[in-house]
């Protein structure tokens, strides 16, 4: 009789860790957020941007990318779907950017608060937006556009 009460204890011991790690998961992520207003911005390229990542206002996260997809009605463009956290207005003339955090971090969009008094509404496209940087493209670009100039001044 006492191994099953050791056994049912260490069962419930168990089951409390268990329901504290999921709390603290859900806590601590996106899961369940289902607050805010999603807004649509297109894009020439979105290297590295993937579904979850940040949507973030002077380097504070307020939202997320929920979708990413190719529209073949607007020249294959790139159509992100961003969720921003309610209670954050967005002027229209706002502008939507994929950053990295760095040579090998990840990638997120950045908005950029605009000046007009008016405000995107839920659904809205972001007028103004800028690409992702192709680092390597631009390495190697910088690597190979000597024009052979040096030789010239020989």
């Amino acid at each position: 009789m006492k191994n099953n009460l050791v056994e049912a204890l260490i069962g419930a011991v168990v089951l409390i860790v268990a329901a504290w790690f999921t709390f603290l998961v859900y806590s601590r992520t996106d899961i369940g957020a289902n607050g805010g207003s999603e807004y649509v911005a297109y894009f020439n390229r979105i290297d590295g941007l993937s579904v979850g990542a940040d949507v973030r206002i002077s380097g504070v996260k307020v939202g997320t990318v929920t979708a990413q997809s190719l529209d073949a009605e607007r020249d294959y463009l790139a159509r992100v779907a961003l969720t921003v956290d309610s209670g954050i207005e967005l002027p229209l003339d706002s502008s939507a950017r994929i950053s990295s955090e760095g040579l090998l971090g990840g990638s997120y969009i950045n908005v950029v608060i605009g000046g007009l008094p008016e405000y995107l509404v839920a659904g809205d496209e972001f007028e103004y937006t800028e690409d992702s940087i192709d680092l390597i493209g631009l390495v190697r670009q910088a690597m190979f556009s000597g024009d052979g100039d040096e030789e010239e001044g020989n």
